[in-house]
């Protein structure tokens, strides 16, 4: 994609400190999902609304697992969705899906606000509406691709230089992001960029080893000023001559020049434990010649949960992008990347959810498998706010 009340300045202090920590926190959420999709085996076909019995663990010790049984069907689909809307104030319907949990949290842009008390105002009416669990979003990669244009980075990935120095802005523009209550940057670009690609701009420069040291720097930045990173557009969009939000496209490299290259980047990330990776839209006829990254199961559940080894929060790119909308409507493809394994639909416009949350809502009542997919998406967003307080 292209262009509340702050509790503190920074991740929680021992996630962020301590990177076995961050392993185990991943693990349990890998393994609450698991324990769901087991657990579910026998009640998921019963079509009702109600997830089930309330936890009796109260606080912050209730498992992911208690805390997804304790939302109905409508809240469960709401957590896998991301809202946008247009106004510099936000507008009741953004309000009530807050307040009834039937959206994750908002992506918001320039012409939602400008000056740091307008973002600050507009961030804490959002948390108060979401008992102060909502997810924030903003596309803050460095240089012209800046939703807030008075926090960093200032440079253009490809000119932020060092890791070391990639660190220290990512750091700084975490810090200035959370100060105005947004809480998750989907950035960085971890793309091995091709000359004359879409990304050519956007990404980091050098060759894949030197890529993936500039992510692994700029998601430890991040995190060290409490922002959760989100490395993108995987399997890697560098090779790509067009960029997805304009036009269909398709990479046609080969599956193993994109394990030796393209997802080195990725797997650095992986092993950083990044909150979150976000699909290209992109066809990868090498890794599935019918479904674009977003919407493929052999990519998203195969590839990133299988082989790299991701347990984090799976987001798409734009539902929005010309590339999804040349193969069908954004209910389908809300669907379609749902059941792939994507964990929260990224909705760029701002009536896109009349759509899809109805879609998605009346799959998951007449398919326990949906339901399921859901759920275990559920306890991972539930997780990935639990990392943010």
């Amino acid at each position: 994609m292209h262009p509340g009340r702050r509790r503190d300045s920074r991740l929680s202090p021992r996630l962020s400190r301590d990177p076995a920590a961050r392993r185990r926190f991943y693990a349990l959420v890998g393994a609450a999902a698991i324990a769901l999709v087991v657990g579910l085996l026998v009640g998921a076909g019963s079509g009702g609304e109600e997830s089930g019995p309330a936890s009796s663990q109260p606080g912050r010790e209730e498992s992911l697992q208690h805390a997804v049984d304790r939302l109905g069907l409508r809240e469960q689909v709401g957590q896998v969705l991301i809202s946008s809307f247009d106004e510099t104030s936000v507008p009741e319907y953004i309000h009530r899906r807050l307040r009834a949990r039937e959206t994750a949290g908002v992506i918001l842009f320039g012409r939602n606000a400008e000056s740091e008390s307008q973002w600050r105002e507009l961030t804490r009416s959002l948390q108060r509406q979401a008992s102060n669990e909502a997810l924030v979003m903003v596309d803050q990669e460095g240089g012209p691709v800046r939703t807030v244009s008075f926090a960093g980075p200032e440079a253009a990935q490809p000119f932020q230089g060092a890791p070391a120095e990639i660190r220290s802005a990512a750091r700084d523009a975490g810090e200035t992001l959370r100060s105005i209550g947004v809480n998750v940057n989907l950035a960085p670009v971890a793309d091995l960029a091709a000359p004359g690609g879409a990304m050519a701009s956007r990404a980091f420069a050098g060759d894949a080893a030197a890529v993936a040291a500039s992510t692994r720097a700029s998601i430890a930045g991040m995190r060290a000023g409490g922002v959760a990173a989100t490395a993108k557009h995987f399997p890697g969009l560098g090779a790509s001559p067009v960029n997805t939000d304009d036009a269909s496209a398709t990479v046609t490299t080969a599956r193993s020049i994109l394990e030796d290259a393209e997802l080195v980047p990725f797997r650095a990330a992986v092993a950083e434990d990044v909150p979150l990776v976000m699909l290209s839209h992109a066809l990868y006829p090498a890794l599935d010649g019918e479904r674009i990254a977003s919407q493929s199961r052999p990519i998203v559940t195969g590839l990133l949960r299988g082989e790299l080894g991701y347990d984090g929060v799976i987001v798409t790119d734009s539902l929005e992008a010309q590339a999804v909308l040349d193969r069908s409507g954004i209910a389908a493809a809300a669907e379609r990347s749902v059941v792939a394994g994507a964990d929260l639909i990224l909705m760029t416009g701002s009536a896109s959810w009349n759509e899809v949350f109805p879609r998605l809502l009346a799959r998951a009542r007449e398919s326990a498998a949906f339901r399921r997919r859901v759920r275990e998406s559920a306890a991972r967003v539930l997780g990935l706010k639990r990392l943010l307080r």
